[in-house]
């Protein structure tokens, strides 16, 4: 860094680690969905920057990407990319989640009853809002916040500051990133759709025993009085199922960010 003081270099490294934390912030479900402020979310960046800026030995930087404008726009858009990619990659099992609630209302007929998600101001079903809601509180019950923050801290170490590879030689596996997203959401589902095929058996035959009941005025309460039941018993092992996700997802977004390094 030519013709720049020590407290400049230092201040430029920091507003690079900044925007890897308010990548990190703004996109992880786990700190948008809490319905924080954005100014609030902004300042906890602030914080928590100013906390991990000791553990970045300025010394080993490059300082040669800090020459002008342009190399600093590439590290810019590079730190605030791969806090966006490990808050989006590593939330995978809350994505699911939603998946699989959206199937489960299709399947429960409570699909005809949309509300509004506060986090992503977009429609979505019961289920889905239900088991997204219940999913982010034992997160944070599993100190899955901490988890995040120290998955940043962790990525210094694997992708340190001020180095950039024009010619990465992994790549971004967000064809893996898909398949288990929707791996986990019918690994969910799969209870609610065989109590369901079960059911419209059960109903079948009673639609040839007793031709007088109007079966499509009882299947519908009885789908849903089903699926009620069904959830109460797969929710909680769904939950311990997701438990044994969250770590492994988070150090399959470490692992993606080998691409920037």
């Amino acid at each position: 860094m030519r013709g720049l003081e020590l407290p400049s270099q230092i201040l430029i490294i920091y507003l690079l680690l900044h925007l890897r934390y308010i990548g990190l912030i703004f996109s992880s479900p786990v700190f948008t969905a809490t319905m924080s402020p954005a100014p609030f979310r902004y300042i906890f960046a602030v914080l928590l920057t100013a906390s991990s800026i000791a553990i970045i030995k300025t010394d080993t930087i490059p300082l040669i990407f800090f020459d002008g404008v342009i190399s600093l726009g590439i590290l810019a858009i590079r730190e605030l990319f791969i806090g966006v990619a490990l808050g989006f990659v590593s939330a995978l099992p809350l994505y699911a989640l939603q998946v699989a609630g959206e199937l489960t209302g299709t399947a429960t007929g409570f699909s005809m009853a949309q509300v509004m998600d506060p986090s992503s101001q977009t429609q979505t079903s019961l289920y889905g809002q239900l088991y997204y809601l219940i999913a982010l509180w034992m997160y944070f019950h599993w100190n899955g916040h901490l988890i995040m923050i120290r998955a940043l801290v962790e990525s210094l170490k694997l992708v340190p500051l001020g180095q950039v590879n024009f010619l990465p030689s992994g790549d971004l596996s967000l064809a893996r990133w898909i398949q288990e997203l929707f791996t986990l959401a019918v690994r969910m589902v799969i209870p609610f759709y065989c109590a369901l095929v079960l059911s419209d058996i059960g109903l079948g035959f009673l639609a040839r025993t007793v031709p007088q009941m109007n079966i499509f005025v009882v299947g519908l309460p009885v789908k849903v009085m089903l699926g009620f039941m069904v959830l109460a018993v797969v929710l909680p092992l769904t939950m311990d199922f997701i438990f044994t996700k969250f770590e492994k997802w988070v150090e399959f977004a470490l692992a993606v960010l080998l691409f920037w390094k």
